[in-house]
């Protein structure tokens, strides 16, 4: 499947997600309604079929195997109302959970925070696990609120900034931010090794 392709169908499938309508919460079971809507992956390979059912993350990882962080990811994820999987799928499409992995521009951490962008999210530390993957899910939780829970919008607006979403509105044409989107949502599916 070509590029344009994938990054086609993955807006077909987040425009499908983005406007299915909550279950209705039955009288059984009041506090259903309090809870958050389906994961995003949980809706994803429901509408992409059964091939594509995902696992939810695994325990904190060891040389056995498992998610890096997971206990920490899954906590973030919690607490920002965010997809863990699609947090894990980040954090592995900008550092593969290094926690002391530094970009050229400056970007540190597990989920490779802006010095700005740490300072304005509380993060003192982005070198600093839990600091990072803490952060990193806020400013998703941000950017998932500015796209109207669109994922892919979100995704894009972490790796290219949210002006560059707004002004193509949607993911820009930049292969690099298509690239990342369509990385961190096969992370999240568990479909990219």
């Amino acid at each position: 499947m070509s590029l344009d392709a994938t990054v086609a169908r993955v807006g077909e499938l987040n425009a499908l997600l983005t406007f299915s309508p909550p279950a209705p919460a039955t009288p059984a079971a009041p506090a259903a309604a309090a809870a958050p809507s389906t994961p995003f992956n949980a809706q994803l390979a429901s509408a992409m079929g059964p091939s594509s059912a995902t696992t939810p993350l695994t325990t904190t990882a060891t040389a056995g195997g498992g998610t890096p962080y997971a206990a920490e990811i899954s906590a973030a994820a919690t607490r920002n109302g965010v997809d863990p999987n699609v947090l894990s799928g980040l954090i592995r499409a900008e550092s593969n959970f290094d926690p002391n992995a530094t970009s050229p521009a400056g970007a540190q951490g597990l989920t490779q925070l802006m010095p700005g962008t740490a300072a304005g999210l509380g993060v003192t530390n982005p070198l600093d696990p839990a600091q990072s993957i803490d952060g990193g899910a806020r400013y998703l939780r941000q950017q998932l609120d500015h796209f109207g829970g669109d994922v892919t919008k979100a995704l894009a607006a972490y790796n290219a900034g949210p002006g560059a979403v707004e002004r193509f509105g949607g993911v820009p044409p930049y292969e690099e931010t298509q690239n990342y989107v369509r990385r961190v949502l096969g992370y999240a599916q568990g479909a990219v090794a």
